[in-house]
């Protein structure tokens, strides 16, 4: 199979600098501000995204490092499956976050409860739509249980660390 590559459409800048110390889902980011600044070639692209409350954002995890197929997450204490997690050290580090979106000046989105560090290239943007995103009678897996860990659990930095690293 062939590799496949991309090309950033934009730059998140966030309040979080490292991997350490970020949340680890949007959702423990309440009230959290950035801009991400999408490159002037596609600003075309960001018309009537306005009239959406929240948007995915594809971006690339830069500080990542892919380590292994079972990893320990932030929110367990026992390994699992890497694809059973949303843990950053995976073979593609893809970072999938939902925003809500503030506003849009010109190139530059005004977002709230991002969970993604600056620096980071944003691969793609689309809008979330409920009709679409959102199911009922899901079923969490290992998570279960373990969502009142999650504002109080940050990123230590286990997945930046070069030991054992594939780059």
């Amino acid at each position: 199979m062939n590799n496949i590559s991309y090309r950033p459409i934009g730059i998140v800048h966030s309040e979080y600098k490292k991997p350490e110390g970020t949340p680890i889902q949007p959702v423990a980011s309440i009230g959290s501000e950035a801009v991400i600044e999408i490159l002037p070639e596609f600003a075309e692209g960001l018309t009537d995204l306005e009239q959406f409350s929240h948007i995915w954002v594809l971006f690339h995890m830069h500080q990542a490092r892919y380590k292994q197929l079972k990893v320990v997450p932030f929110l367990d204490s026992v390994s699992h499956g890497i694809f059973a997690t949303r843990s950053p050290g995976r073979p593609n580090p893809i970072g999938i976050s939902v925003v809500i979106l503030n506003r849009i000046e010109g190139n530059r989105l005004y977002v709230k409860n991002i969970d993604i560090i600056d620096g980071s290239p944003v691969i793609d943007i689309k809008p979330f739509i409920a009709q679409f995103d959102v199911y009922e009678n899901t079923n969490s897996g290992w998570f279960e249980g373990k969502a009142h860990k999650l504002e109080n659990i940050k990123d230590d930095g286990r997945f930046t660390q070069n030991i054992q690293a594939n780059d």
